[in-house]
């Protein structure tokens, strides 16, 4: 699953962003009890972003609570732990995120518990899109409107009289 932003915001004076979406997910237990989400990428103009929306209860939860931690970077560079979830499976076994946004990387850790825990999300690739490229998917766009404009009125259908 991947989307192109339409809205896509500028960078710098040259370019503009592309941005694309994967799903992501991962179980957090006392076996497995973190993950570490990084960019993976050697590329400088990539930026990996985890988009949190959910945290839930696993199958063979035990009535326990399950307190889910994160920890990635503030906006001064330190590296912060935040507890976003404490779930129970009598009277919490989902959280809601909304669109929590984390820029890589962002490790995501069962502090309490034995799980199983199900984060899940979106993981999130932003590009610079040079001149270039935009100049050539405007073409393609432009291309594709002047066809549809060719193409002739669909006539109804001529109904056959009862004699």
């Amino acid at each position: 699953m991947s989307f192109h932003d339409d809205e896509s915001s500028d960078i710098g004076l040259s370019g503009q962003s592309k941005l694309e979406s994967f799903l992501f997910s991962c179980e957090l237990s006392s076996k497995v009890p973190f993950y570490t989400f990084e960019d993976g990428d050697d590329e400088e103009d990539l930026e990996h972003i985890l988009e949190l929306r959910t945290v839930c209860l696993g199958e063979g939860a035990k009535e326990e609570s399950n307190v889910v931690e994160v920890t990635a970077m503030n906006h001064q560079g330190k590296t912060v732990s935040v507890p976003i979830a404490n779930l129970h499976i009598k009277c919490l076994p989902m959280v809601s995120l909304g669109e929590f946004e984390l820029k890589a990387p962002v490790t995501i850790r069962l502090k309490a518990g034995t799980g199983p825990v199900v984060v899940s999300g979106l993981h999130l690739i932003a590009s610079q899109v040079e001149d270039d490229d935009l100049s050539e998917e405007e073409d393609e766009d432009e291309e594709d409107e002047e066809e549809e404009e060719e193409m002739p009125a669909v006539k109804p259908a001529k109904k056959k009289q009862k004699l």
